[in-house]
Order: C-alpha cells, then structure tokens, then sequence
C-alpha cells in the first residue's frame, strides 16, 4: 500500500483537506469554506480538485505515492457505487456520481462515506476505540450522528444508513422531526435545540452554546440543569442501543459533548448504569472521542486501507 491518503471531511460549514500518512497523522491541511460553493454543484468539485492538486504539490507528492482520496459526506451516501444519493444541508447534491467524476479528473482511486462512518473509523483504529472489536461511535453536534463496528468491521446496513441513533425515538409523542418522525433523540440534544431551550429557561435571547457553558462553570442552577437534562436524554438514548447491540466501548464526540464533557460525561453514564440490562451495562464503558476535528480526516486512511 502507498505510503499516503488525502483525506476530505465535507460539513455543512467548512471542508477539510488533509494528507494523512500510515500512521494515521495529518502532515498537510487545507479548508474550504462551503456557503462559496453551495448553490453551484460544479464549482464545489473543481474547487476539491484544485484544492486536492495544491495538497499534492505543498508536500511534493506523485500520484504513485497516494493510495486514494476518502471522501466523508454528511448525508446518504452509496459507497459502493461511489454516489452521493442525498445531501440533505448542501442544495443540488442528489444521485452525484462523485466517484466517478474525481477519477477521471485526477486518476486517482476514490472512496466515498458517511461523514460520521469515517469519525467511528478514526476512532477506532487511531483513537479511543484502538483494540476494540465492538464499538458504538457517537457526534454530537448540530444534528446527533451514529457509527457501528461489529466484529472489527463498519456496519453500513442493508441501504447504507445504519447507525442514525439521532433519529431514535425518545418516546411516542415527542417533537416533530424532519426526518418526517417524531420524538427522535436529535430533537432534544441537538444544538439548536439546545439553545432554544436555553433561551426559554434562562430568558436570554441570541444566547450561545459557549455563554451556556460559561453559566453553568459559574454555577448558575438553571444552566446547569439544562446540561442535566441533555445528559439525561442522551444516556437514555445509549440505554437502547446498548440493550440492542450489546458493544464493549461506545465512544463520544462532536462539539456538544466535547466542550461540554464536564457536564454531560458523569449523568450520561448514571442513566446507562441505572437502566441498562445488567450484563450489557457492566461491561460498556463510555468515553470522549480523542482525535477532535481530524477524525474525519483520518478515518479516510482507515477507510481505503480496509477497501
């Protein structure tokens, strides 16, 4: 295998370039800002191409010494036939043969993934999973993502969607939700959602996911309840899928849990140990994701390594 992958996380605010080596250590980054690219299609992806080339040529490397290109996408993605099916953030991505159009550009093998698939990889081979076989990988952030290792293998499901635990019911009669159900996990710890029920509880408008934390350091009991019942509607939500899949690890990351971690970490495992089935709740240990931002990055090494 050669010797370096050029990594591509696609998010909704900025896409991140990075040339990863076998170590699994990102030696050269780049970023896009996406709102330039949004509404023309095309020019998103000759902006990935002349951004993939600049990366090529900053770190003086031959075609012969990338093994591919790992996109991680956030939405539905057909990684078999390397096809964008759906972007639900990004306007005009619908049946895109991405794959296709970037190999013939560049000549260079290319994979694509679920953005959140690629993080779990990350995770698990170069991060906080290293080791395990069986792991749930969570991100928390704008909307609540899921990965699935079983068995030291990604599970994608039947049509390549599994793990969206952010659209699992908390209960029957919940909030609607766009993904057309109601009650979904996401709708409750999500950060907008978050915020909005901030500004309800505390009476400030505008308020921000730093200001609420800043409150809760300081104290404030309102705030720090408001984290309690984040925690609370997370761990429940945990509590159905460790019943279910029965994993050793389940590993969280994205910027509510990472920035919040000395407010949610303590309640989320108090509700997994107080109501999951006692042989899966003994065993599952809950921890923070390690590799931050780069997890999508890296985990396209992971990805084509194992392709």
């Amino acid at each position: 295998m050669s010797k370096f992958v050029i990594g591509i996380d696609v998010g909704g605010t900025n896409i991140k370039l990075g040339v990863v080596n076998k170590r699994g250590q990102v030696i050269a980054r780049s970023s896009l800002i996406t709102g330039s690219f949004v509404h023309n299609r095309n020019k998103l992806i000759n902006a990935l191409v002349e951004a993939i080339t600049g990366l090529m040529a900053q770190t003086r490397l031959k075609k012969s010494q990338i093994s591919g290109i790992g996109i991680g996408l956030p939405g539905l993605i057909d990684p078999v036939n390397g096809v964008v099916k759906f972007l639900p953030n990004i306007p005009h991505w619908r049946e895109v043969p991405l794959k296709r159009i970037l190999e013939r550009r560049l000549a260079i093998p290319t994979f694509l993934e679920n953005d959140v698939n690629l993080i779990t990889l990350a995770e698990w081979h170069f991060g906080a999973g290293r080791g395990v076989r069986d792991l749930v990988c969570i991100t928390l952030g704008t909307g609540v993502g899921g990965g699935l290792i079983f068995n030291n293998n990604l599970y994608r499901g039947v049509s390549y969607v599994a793990g969206e635990i952010g659209h699992m019911p908390l209960n029957e009669a919940g909030h609607n939700c766009p993904c057309g159900g109601f009650g979904c996990l996401e709708r409750y710890v999500g950060n907008k959602e978050i915020i909005k029920e901030a500004a309800r509880v505390l009476g400030i408008k505008n308020i921000t996911i730093p200001q609420i934390r800043k409150l809760a350091r300081e104290g404030n009991k309102k705030a720090l309840a408001l984290w309690k019942k984040v925690a609370e509607h997370i761990g429940n939500g945990l509590v159905g899928v460790i019943n279910l899949l029965n994993p050793s690890l389940v590993v969280i990351g994205g910027g509510v849990f990472t920035h919040n971690h000395r407010f949610l970490a303590g309640t989320i495992r108090t509700i997994v140990r107080r109501r999951c089935m006692s042989v899966q709740g003994k065993i599952v240990k809950i921890v923070k994701a390690q590799l931050g931002d780069d997890a999508g990055i890296i985990g396209a090494r992971v990805l084509i390594h194992n392709a």
